[in-house]
């Protein structure tokens, strides 16, 4: 087992994905025996970030030999202050439902590229809060997702879903960076 975990250690490094090596080498940390990730959750809202974060996380289950679950979470939160009707709601829900199989279909289609397998699961609510849910309850050994890199006000008023997952995860969680906002 030893040698399985020093060989994802290597390709982790070859690759070139930052802070993996290190991560990819402990033992007995968030229940994995080998070292190296068997269940990796690629959290995506289908934006040019939630893609790059996909590519590294498809990398990562493919040199792992993992197995990923493409998760996209209909927000059920923001719309209340919003007037509309019966109708208005079934064609916003029925949007946000078409989104997240866009951004699931695209981490499948990268699965599938690269040899990868990967489950598709779309759930509804809060998004931070269904993410770490679905993670405990799924035994994810990593969570992969992006971040806007919002700051001051706009952080204030929108909040931040991977920083609700990583204070809240008991997961390792890879968060990508996007471009740091100017303060608001």
């Amino acid at each position: 087992m030893k040698e399985k975990a020093d060989c994802a250690r290597i390709k982790f490094l070859e690759a070139g994905i930052p802070g993996i090596g290190l991560k990819a080498n402990l033992k007995g940390e968030f229940g994995m025996e080998t070292g190296t990730y068997n269940r990796v959750m690629i959290a995506s809202d289908g934006s040019e970030l939630g893609r790059k974060a996909v590519h590294n996380g498809i990398e990562i289950a493919r040199l792992s030999g993992a197995k990923v679950y493409a998760v996209y979470v209909v927000s059920s939160g923001g719309r209340s202050a919003i007037p509309r009707d019966a109708g208005w709601e079934k064609a916003m829900k029925e949007h946000l439902r078409t989104e997240g199989e866009n951004a699931t279909n695209f981490i499948e289609e990268k699965g599938k590229a690269a040899g990868v397998e990967v489950k598709s699961v779309i759930l509804e609510g809060n998004p931070g809060d269904e993410l770490v849910k679905f993670a405990d309850k799924n035994d994810i050994d990593l969570v992969v997702m992006g971040t806007q890199g919002k700051s001051g006000v706009q952080r204030f008023l929108l909040g931040s879903v991977a920083e609700n997952v990583v204070r809240h995860s008991k997961n390792a969680v890879l968060v990508v960076r996007g471009e740091k906002a100017e303060e608001s």
